[in-house]
């Protein structure tokens, strides 16, 4: 266990973890999407998908591997719940894991796709997300911590293989702090604001890989691009890769300095090397996804045509490319897709936030040691049945302290609200939650307007009492408040982004102003009619005072209008105005009402 202190858990700090659960209720993906997730879809995850290749022979003869493969656990070291009963959390998830290791004869390589930190609950992002590490490097064997040691002592020792338990990739999340931060929280270094649990902090003791994101000057890779491990006795290679579009949806000071490669090119590119290795087992671990949404018989009588960018990656992506573990979208993926030369590569994605893991059972036969068989199925961490009974005394006694740290900021008593608020959108795309927290940015910034991006909108809001940790789990980003100019016409032109550019239809949460949008108009002139709340008609000539985040004020979600807004002021961070907003209301506090967005057809 690398970290500075033992660990004792007391009755009084255990109860600390459970401090506002509802607060972790299910989140919605930075890209905007709402978690797709239910009871009806943990069982169909749950469904094994099986393909071998009827060519193989002499399976008595077959070399079996494990590979556990989990995504977006975006700092989520707390348990919460779903459909009522308690779920995952990094202690849960972890007994479940090592379960899993020990059933297979400790043949079980773990992977993780992803935004592991970032948008997180204040117990992990509080202390810059590094409990987040410590857990997985808990998970780590000991082989994995001198594979990193070597690595940095020698640049070019990545090549190698190693027999480590654990690898892991960036999600566009990991980028949110910039590069020095993600290279700081991987390779360790005290914080500004540091020390936290750790002391020092040493980073992940595990392999984090990436083959798409290149460093601007030189066109080099800033991780090693894949790792090989060993596992009974066969080699399996892992190249990871992030979502090309991360520019579009981090900040750009969090991308400053790199480059972002088509995620397929990337992958293939490194096959011949891999080859040339004698490796023929090779598995992707990508930040990129998609919802599956139905699927039923075995995978080899019916492969499933994944959608979205994950599709496309897939269908190009070589055909030594046995298994894809994906992440992103929150949500499962749980399928044999076949790629443009009709090779079944099998995919899985185990929903977020410590909720779940796939487990991919595989077999190498060690004459081609190429994969012959594998199968999955993905796992709900139930934290009241199974291995969830016993939640990992180590892990547990880490987030225990974390908490601990964390809770006399996190349980402040900020305020009380009449009723819930949510970010369930009406069919035009209006929230309750969103139009609360557009209303904090303009009161806070003094502005006609303010327009809020829903990505950036993490969790519900309960009825009750309100406290810093809730509004900062709603608001995790850190955004600074940007008060700006545009003309009518200009804010005309940024309502019409919400679906030129985008991969799906991003409806801003607005203060001040009501407008009117058709679906059946060609996208770039949705917007009907655009007026106050005072029923004024905006005037395309004149200027108008507006409010939006840093992310949004550098073009963040493709809102590329407004880099161009004059009279830049720079104002509190979110959170902050959020916070004191909720103080200055009358309490209890209402909630807004709809009726901002109109939609005709």
């Amino acid at each position: 266990m690398l970290i500075a202190h033992r660990f004792t858990v007391s009755l009084a700090a255990t109860l600390l973890l459970s401090f506002s659960a509802s607060i972790f209720a299910d989140e919605i993906n930075y890209c905007g999407h709402e978690d797709h997730d239910s009871l009806e879809l943990r069982a169909q995850a749950a469904t094994r998908t099986f393909w071998r290749d009827d060519h193989a022979t002499n399976p008595q003869n077959w070399k079996h591997v494990k590979i556990l493969g989990f995504n977006d656990f975006h700092g989520q070291l707390q348990s919460r719940t779903l459909s009522g009963r308690p779920v995952g959390g990094a202690a849960v998830l972890a007994a479940y894991l090592q379960q899993e290791i020990t059933a297979s004869g400790q043949k079980a390589i773990m992977v993780h796709a992803g935004d592991h930190v970032g948008a997180s609950p204040p117990i992990s992002a509080l202390l810059q997300d590094e409990p987040s590490i410590s857990f997985l490097n808990m998970l780590a064997n000991k082989s994995c911590a001198e594979y990193v040691d070597d690595v940095q002592e020698d640049s070019n020792e990545w090549q190698s293989e190693s027999r480590c338990n654990l690898v892991g990739t960036l999600g566009n999340h990991e980028f949110d702090e910039g590069v020095a931060e993600l290279q700081r929280l991987i390779h360790g270094g005290q914080h500004a604001n540091g020390p936290f649990l750790e002391q020092p902090y040493r980073g992940a003791r595990f392999p984090y890989i990436n083959a798409n994101v290149v460093d601007a000057k030189t066109n080099k890779p800033i991780l090693p691009p894949y790792v090989i491990l060993k596992i009974n006795g066969e080699r399996i290679a892992f190249i990871g890769a992030v979502l090309k579009e991360t520019p579009t949806i981090v900040t750009p000071t969090g991308v400053a300095g790199v480059k972002f490669l088509d995620e397929a090119d990337a992958i293939n590119s490194y096959i011949p090397e891999i080859k040339k290795q004698g490796v023929r087992a090779i598995v992707v671990t990508i930040h990129q996804g998609t919802a599956q949404t139905s699927y039923s018989g075995p995978t080899q009588d019916s492969p499933y045509v994944l959608n979205g960018a994950i599709g496309d990656i897939v269908n190009r992506l070589d055909d030594e490319v046995d298994i894809v573990v994906s992440g992103h979208s929150h949500s499962f993926t749980n399928a044999m897709m076949p790629n443009q030369h009709g090779k079944q590569i099998l995919v899985t994605q185990a929903f977020s936030a410590s909720t779940a893991y796939a487990a991919i059972d595989v077999a190498i036969d060690p004459r081609s040691h190429d994969i012959v068989e594998k199968s999955a199925v993905v796992q709900t961490t139930w934290a009241d049945a199974g291995s969830g009974l016993t939640p990992n005394p180590q892990v547990l006694a880490l987030v225990t302290q974390a908490a601990t740290q964390v809770a006399p900021l996190v349980n402040r008593l900020i305020g009380e609200a009449t009723d819930a608020m949510t970010r369930s959108e009406s069919t035009a795309g209006e929230s309750v939650l969103g139009n609360f927290i557009a209303d904090a940015q303009r009161v806070a910034m003094h502005t006609d307007f303010a327009f809020m991006n829903p990505g950036g909108i993490r969790a519900d809001l309960d009825a009750g009492p309100v406290i810093w940790g809730e509004l900062f789990t709603i608001q995790p980003f850190n955004n600074d408040l940007v008060k700006m100019d545009l003309t009518g016409a200009q804010i005309v032109q940024l309502l019409n982004q919400q679906w030129a550019g985008q991969p799906f239809a991003r409806i801003l949460k607005t203060s001040g102003l009501v407008y009117t949008w058709d679906a059946n108009r060609p996208v770039g002139d949705r917007i009907v009619a655009v007026q106050t709340t005072a029923g004024v008609l905006l005037d395309p000539t004149a200027l108008y005072s507006v409010t939006v985040n840093s992310f949004m004020a550098a073009g963040g979600d493709n809102f590329l209008v407004l880099p161009q807004g004059i009279n830049r002021v720079v104002g509190p961070v979110d959170l902050d105005a959020l916070v004191s907003y909720v103080q200055s209301l009358s309490q209890p506090f209402t909630v807004p009402a709809l009726g901002r967005i109109q939609r005709l057809n």
